[in-house]
């Protein structure tokens, strides 16, 4: 059996989409098990940059089974259109199984989402306003609709009217906003319906049986561990569970059956949308690091927030996920900086903290303790093993290792799938 959970460490945004897609040749399924299209996980291979919100990262491998689990909101217009762009490109996606538990992204989802955003003004979250938010929020009181109700024409009618019932007057009376029929969305959607229909399973016990007969399933997170809606920077989370504790409820599998979590951290940090960033960068530093690093959203495009590497962050990452492993991303962004600095704890009001400070207001005004480091000052993009790359960027990939105590099986010098040195994953043998 090997079930592997990938995970982001940080906010997000760290590269599961390239490792998902180095690492997918040696597994049988890939399995995305929460969030929605308010991710995307960009993929450079061959020449081509796929930009996929919703399908798995192994889509390119054509032996491999992909799932959207049962822990992601899925809106279906979306899942479509990136269906049809991938066939353009001249990816089968036959393969493609979506659980029939997923839930339904509605129109007046996306309403909602936007509508509570510029309510808020200066104190938004910074939502992707696809959403995703309040279709977890349906989930959650019970008012959502799943894909296995497109497979019924009346089922999703009466669940649909049911939440109208709530949905228009809060559009109407709260936002002022048009309202929806029963009719004009079940137009729309039940067209969907028919070319989702072919890809709905119950996924759950496909999985479980691939891990019994000892096949390899990825479990393939989005956003990262401190945008998790219990761990992360609350409220400026994201809806869901990207932590591996979700790779379970996402997809009806047990703990027992995950063998290794794997967990990504850029070699530096960024975050999009608001909350506290203790070691963001307002500097010429963070502009070349927005700049090298093509820090701008996959789904959005906004330019992200960019700081130095955050020990204290990545370390709480490796507790709540139980990390086995650890790979470094983008580390060649740094090539040029003459010296580069690490936090590896906070100091708020004269107390010193080497782990996640309990209180958001702590963690809010902290000021990062760092520790500083020599550049290498050398191109390291071409480097295939570790000892290939210059001391110094061996001594940065070994302190940070040391921080986090857990071994970095993975370093990308590069944004290409080939320019990974695998160091300590042996994969498939």
């Amino acid at each position: 059996m090997a079930g592997i959970v990938l995970v982001g460490a940080q906010w997000g945004d760290e590269g599961k989409g390239k490792i998902t897609d180095l690492i997918a040749d040696d597994f049988d399924y890939v399995v995305r098990f929460q969030g929605g299209n308010n991710a995307g996980h960009t993929v450079i291979h061959a020449g081509r940059t796929l930009k996929l919100h919703l399908i798995p990262s192994g889509i390119m491998y054509p032996h491999i089974t992909p799932i959207i689990g049962n822990g992601v909101v899925i809106d279906p217009k979306v899942l479509l259109e990136e269906m049809d762009e991938l066939r353009e490109q001249g990816l089968s996606t036959h393969r493609l199984l979506i659980s029939c538990n997923a839930h339904l992204i509605m129109p007046y989802h996306r309403d909602l989402d936007g509508a509570s955003e510029r309510r808020l003004g200066k104190l938004e979250i910074g939502t992707t306003r696809r959403g995703i938010g309040p279709a977890y929020m349906d989930k959650a009181s019970r008012m959502g609709l799943r894909v296995q109700d497109l497979t019924d024409e009346h089922i999703f009618r009466k669940k649909l009217d049911a939440a109208l019932s709530e949905k228009n007057d809060i559009l109407s009376k709260v936002y002022g906003l048009p309202t929806y029929t029963v009719d004009q969305i079940a137009e729309e959607y039940l067209a969907y319906a028919e070319r989702i229909k072919p890809y709905i399973a119950e996924t759950s016990t496909l999985i479980n049986r691939a891990l019994a007969a000892s096949q390899w399933v990825l479990f393939e997170g989005a956003q990262g561990t401190l945008l998790d809606i219990d761990h992360g920077t609350y409220p400026f989370v994201t809806s869901s569970s990207p932590t591996a504790g979700g790779a379970c409820t996402g997809t009806g599998v047990g703990p027992k059956k995950i063998d290794r979590v794997l967990g990504i951290a850029k070699a530096y940090i960024t975050r999009v949308g608001s909350g506290p960033f203790p070691t963001e960068l307002h500097d010429e530093t963070g502009r070349h690091l927005i700049d090298v690093g093509n820090e701008y959203g996959t789904t959005t495009g906004r330019e992200r927030r960019a700081g130095w590497y955050d020990g204290v962050i990545v370390r709480y990452a490796v507790h709540v996920n139980g990390l086995t492993d650890l790979i470094i991303t983008k580390l060649d962004v740094l090539s040029q900086l003459e010296t580069i600095k690490v936090c590896v704890a906070y100091e708020h009001e004269g107390h010193r903290y080497n782990e996640l400070p309990c209180h958001q207001s702590t963690f809010h005004h902290a000021r990062p303790i760092y520790e500083e480091l020599p550049g290498w000052r050398s191109d390291i993009t071409q480097c295939k093993t570790f000892e290939e790359l210059p001391a110094a960027a061996r001594d940065y990939v070994s302190f940070i290792e040391d921080l986090a105590e857990v071994p970095v099986a993975m370093i990308a010098v590069g944004p290409s799938r080939e320019q990974t040195i695998m160091r300590r994953w042996k994969g498939r043998v």
